[in-house]
C-alpha cells in the first residue's frame, strides 16, 4: 500500500503544480488517486468514503501557505487525516495501555485462529517487564488448539515472563480463575489470558470468551487482528465488537506486504483504538502504535523515528566508542573490528529491516540493489572472518594464497569471494585512517564537500 499511495499522490502533486488554490476541479483527481489506492489496500469501502469526504472538506478552498504547492498542501492534509483515523483520541497519536487497577491488571487477548495471539501474548510480555518493570503472568485458555498450551509456554519463556500451567482437560473458566487467584497470592502485576481463536467466527467462540469476560473483568481487552487479512478484518471486527466491550487493538505481521488497510478499517469499525503493531516474528518486534508515524509510512516518508529507536536498541555504545577510540589513537582497524560492525547491523534487524523505514524515495534508489542478495553477502563475510584463526583477524595483511585456499574452503565460498571481502575491508581501514587526526575535513574538501562553505574554513 505504501509505495502504491506514495506513486499516486507524487503524480497527482505534479498535475497540480503551478495552481495557487485547492479548488474542487484540481482536488478531484487527487482524491480519485487516494481513493483508489486505499481501495487496492483492502480498505472498507464504507471507510474510504467517510475518509475522503473528509478530507475533501478539509482541502476546499484551503489556503496554500508559503512556498508549498497546493499538491504538497493537499498531501499534508491527507496525512493529518490518516493520523486521526488511526488514533483519532490519543494524545499525540499514541493510546497507551491501562493498568491502573488493583494488582493484577488483567489483560484479555481475543481474535480468530492464526491472528498471531499466543505470539503476541508473549511480545506483550517482555513489553511489559522491559519498558514498565512489570511482574508478568501468562495463561493459555485455549484447550482446543493442540499445542496451544506449549507454545504459550515456550515463548513466554523467551520473554522472561512465568507461565501458569493449564491442560485441555480443564474448562478456560477454571483455568483464568485459578490463574488470577495464583497472579494474586504471588503478587504479579499484570496476568495475561490468552483465548481460543476459531478459524471463522462461530457462536460458541463468542459465548466462551464472553463468559471468560464476565469471570476475570480484564482492565483491557485487546482484539488481535492479521493486518494481512484485508477486507474480511471488518467482519470480524464488527462481530467481536458485540461480543465484547473492546479496549484496543493489536495489528499483527505489519512487517507484510499490506501496509495500513486493516489499520484504518479496524479502528473505524471497533471505534476501540490501535495500541500495538507487531513488526516482525522476534519476540521483540512489538512497537506501541504512533497513528502520526504509520500515516507517514503509509504515505511513504518512512518512519525516521522508529529507525533511530531500532538503532539506539541495536547498537552496542559502548563497543561504537571502544572502536572511535580505537581509531583515534592510531591502532590499526582489524578484521575483528570489521566483523562487530557486520554483526551491529544484524541486530538491528539487517539491511532489509532498515530500508523498510526509510523514506520511499531513498528506498527507490536502493531498489535496484538486490537486498536479499545484499544480506547473502554479509552473511558470507561473516563466516570468512569465523574461518579464520586469532592472529589473521588480528593481521590481514599475513592473507596470503595458501591461507586465502582454507580461509574459503572453511565458509564454503571461491577464493574470490575472500579477495573481494578483503578488497572490502582495505577500503573501510582506509577510510578509517583518514577519520584520524581530522582527515575528516580533508577526507570531505577533496570530495568537495566543502564547496560553497568558504565561511567555514
Amino acid at each position: 500500500m505504501a509505495s502504491t499511495l506514495t506513486e499516486r499522490l507524487s503524480r497527482a502533486v505534479k498535475t497540480m503544480r503551478g495552481q495557487a488554490r485547492i479548488t474542487e476541479s484540481n482536488v478531484q483527481e487527487m482524491l480519485r488517486e487516494v481513493r483508489m489506492a486505499l481501495l487496492e489496500a483492502d480498505v472498507a469501502l464504507p471507510v474510504v468514503r467517510d475518509f475522503i469526504a473528509r478530507v475533501k472538506d478539509k482541502a476546499l478552498g484551503a489556503e496554500v501557505v508559503g512556498s508549498l504547492s497546493p499538491g504538497q498542501a493537499l498531501v499534508g492534509i491527507v496525512n493529518r487525516e490518516l493520523a486521526a483515523t488511526m488514533g483519532s483520541n490519543e494524545i499525540g497519536g499514541i493510546a497507551d495501555i491501562n493498568l491502573t487497577v488493583q494488582p493484577p491488571a488483567v489483560i484479555l487477548m481475543a481474535g480468530l485462529q492464526g491472528a498471531g495471539k499466543t505470539t503476541t501474548t508473549a511480545k506483550l510480555a517482555k513489553h511489559l517487564i522491559e519498558k514498565r518493570k512489570k511482574k508478568v503472568l501468562t495463561v493459555s485458555a485455549d484447550v482446543y488448539r493442540p499445542a496451544a498450551i506449549e507454545q504459550l509456554k515456550t515463548v513466554t519463556k523467551q520473554a522472561g515472563a512465568e507461565w501458569f500451567p493449564s491442560s485441555a482437560a480443564d474448562k478456560p473458566i477454571d483455568i483464568a480463575n485459578a490463574a488470577l487467584d495464583y497472579a494474586r497470592k504471588h503478587y504479579f502485576d499484570v496476568l495475561l489470558v490468552d483465548t481460543a481463536g476459531r478459524l471463522a467466527i462461530d457462536e460458541a467462540l463468542m459465548q466462551e470468551i464472553s463468559a471468560l469476560h464476565a469471570a476475570l473483568n480484564p482492565i483491557e481487552t485487546l482484539f488481535v487482528v492479521d493486518a494481512m487479512q484485508g477486507q474480511d478484518a471488518i467482519n470480524t471486527a464488527k462481530a467481536f465488537k458485540e461480543a465484547l466491550p473492546l479496549t484496543g487493538i493489536v495489528l499483527t505481521k505489519m512487517d507484510g506486504d499490506s501496509r495500513g488497510g486493516a489499520a484504518l478499517s479496524v479502528r473505524q469499525i471497533t471505534g476501540a483504538p490501535i495500541k500495538f503493531a507487531g513488526v516482525s516474528e522476534k519476540i521483540d518486534g512489538l512497537e506501541v502504535f504512533d497513528a502520526d508515524r504509520h500515516a507517514g509510512r503509509v504515505l511513504g516518508m518512512g518512519d525516521i523515528v522508529a529507525l533511530v529507536e531500532q538503532v539506539t536498541q541495536g547498537v552496542d555504545i559502548a563497543a561504537a566508542q571502544k572502536l572511535a577510540d580505537k581509531v583515534k589513537s592510531g591502532d590499526a582497524f582489524d578484521l575483528n573490528d570489521f566483523l562487530q560492525q557486520i554483526s551491529q547491523m544484524k541486530k538491528m534487524g539487517g539491511l532489509a529491516g532498515l530500508m523498510d523505514k526509510l523514506p520511499s524515495q531513498m528506498t527507490a534508489k536502493a531498489g535496484a540493489v538486490d537486498m536479499d542478495r545484499a544480506e547473502r553477502d554479509v552473511r558470507r563475510m561473516e563466516g570468512m572472518i569465523c574461518s579464520m584463526t586469532p592472529l589473521e583477524r588480528r593481521k590481514p595483511d599475513l592473507i596470503k594464497a595458501t591461507r586465502k585456499r582454507r580461509i574459503a574452503a572453511g565458509a564454503g565460498v571461491q577464493v574470490q569471494e575472500v579477495n573481494r571481502m578483503l578488497n572490502q575491508f582495505e577500503q573501510m581501514r582506509d577510510m578509517m585512517k583518514k577519520m584520524k587526526g581530522g582527515g575528516m575535513m580533508k577526507m570531505m574538501k577533496r570530495l568537495g564537500g566543502m564547496k560553497g562553505m568558504g565561511g567555514m574554513r
